[in-house]
């Protein structure tokens, strides 16, 4: 039916019109295991000031990557040696994640950063890492590269914004950090599998229902703060009567 419809002489603009829905649509759900991870990463930093400003200004580097991997994406295609190395990326982060040693004084176990500077590279990397799927997604669908560059530039928006919320609910749910870091791993061994042989990448409702559960994992429960713990009633002591002389 779809086919009919595209290929309709009367269709006009329809085409690309209904390829930069599902580019914005694929966009949005492949970004929010994105999200989480660049959320998680920028708590390294302990001021939620710099955390926004590294979210801000990682994306902005971010966006400039991921549009250099779409304008050479038929060329990076050809060398496995890049998923290799954002696979291997991918696997550290989570590798690092859950091997850290628990600190008593942060609930944190990513990595941690004194500066902005240290942080905006390792967000803008990790967001280059999970292009390398979503890109060679968003290619298969189109190979107009105006629509795919569209699709990325509203993909960028979409991250921005749920990172944004990931950061205020990573602090109010106790799962939920370490459901992003196994959505990281998932993306990292799918890539690597990728390399090994593309028969064996799982499909993308596969990916997309694992990392779904994973959320609802994630958000099973809260964290106890200290307003959500119920004070003891304490008991009024009946007042002394006065005793006479």
């Amino acid at each position: 039916m779809l086919d009919e419809i595209l290929n309709s002489p009367l269709n006009g603009g329809l085409e690309a019109t209904l390829v930069l829905i599902i580019l914005i649509f694929l966009e949005a759900v492949l970004s929010a295991d994105n999200a989480i991870a660049l959320a998680a990463l920028s708590q390294g930093l302990e001021d939620p000031k710099l955390q926004r400003q590294a979210l801000n200004f990682g994306l902005v580097v971010a966006y400039v990557l991921r549009i250099s991997l779409i304008l050479t994406a038929t060329w990076i295609t050809n060398f496995w040696q890049f998923e290799l190395l954002g696979a291997a990326y991918l696997l550290w982060l989570v590798f690092q994640y859950f091997t850290s040693n628990d600190d008593p004084e942060h609930e944190h176990h990513g990595p941690r950063f004194e500066t902005l500077l240290q942080a905006i590279p390792l967000i803008a990397l990790t967001d280059l890492a999970f292009s390398l799927d979503s890109v060679t997604t968003a290619i298969a669908v189109s190979q107009e590269t105006w629509l795919v560059l569209t699709g990325a530039t509203i993909g960028i928006i979409t991250l921005r914004f749920m990172a944004g919320l990931f950061i205020r609910w990573l602090d109010e749910f106790v799962h939920l950090e370490d459901a992003g870091y196994l959505t990281v791993a998932l993306v990292g061994l799918r890539l690597l599998l990728r390399v090994i042989d593309d028969q064996l990448v799982p499909p993308e409702w596969l990916m997309i229902s694992a990392i779904a559960l994973l959320f609802l994992w994630g958000f099973s429960q809260r964290t106890l703060t200290t307003s959500t713990i119920e004070k003891p009633e304490t008991v009024e002591e009946p007042e002394k009567s006065e005793v006479s002389k």
